[in-house]
């Protein structure tokens, strides 16, 4: 397993017509990886089963937007996002994500079910690598993390509003 600061800068790619499938549990370890998964990441299955989904998270990846995907599938809400992941040897691979809670016959919120697409490079370029920089910036000008996760989450609460949308809706338009 990768230390969790290693990167390596090199971008890695997954094509159009592929699309990364895995499932996790309420809190988020994963229950099923997809081939597709497993190969851009650089691990097994057995490797990744059973561990945090945040295996594959890059050290670059602002906080805040996890904390927005986190509240909205926890509430049953479901969430489109753009998101920074890293591969197993340090690489990384951008993702257009949609993430939903899965639900038993009753309706209870039993897991997480999460389909990523190649993303949109000049939506990436132009709006998203910026954002998360100016974010990341945010979170790391302060010495407690969690407080640095709350200011930047305040500021794209705050640009939300400016625009009078939901994340999911300014996700959309872009």
């Amino acid at each position: 397993m990768p230390a969790a600061d290693f990167v390596t800068g090199k971008e890695a790619f997954f094509r159009d017509d592929e699309i990364i499938v895995s499932k996790t549990d309420l809190k988020g370890y994963i229950t099923y990886a997809n081939d597709v998964f497993l190969n851009i990441a650089g691990y097994t299955e057995r490797e990744v089963l059973g561990q945090p989904h945040s295996l594959i998270r890059h050290p670059q990846m602002p906080r805040c937007v996890f904390k927005l995907l986190w509240d909205t599938i926890t509430a049953g809400g479901e969430i489109f996002a753009y998101v920074l992941n890293r591969c197993k040897n340090g690489d990384h691979y951008w993702v257009f994500a949609h993430v939903t809670p899965s639900r038993d016959a009753a309706g209870e919120i039993i897991g997480y079910h999460s389909n990523r697409r190649v993303p949109d490079r000049r939506i990436l370029e132009g709006t998203i690598i910026p954002l998360y920089a100016t974010l990341r910036n945010k979170e790391e000008s302060f010495a407690n993390r969690k407080e640095g996760m709350n200011a930047a989450f305040g500021d794209i609460t705050e640009l939300l509003q400016g625009k009078g949308v939901a994340y999911d809706e300014f996700i959309a338009t872009l």
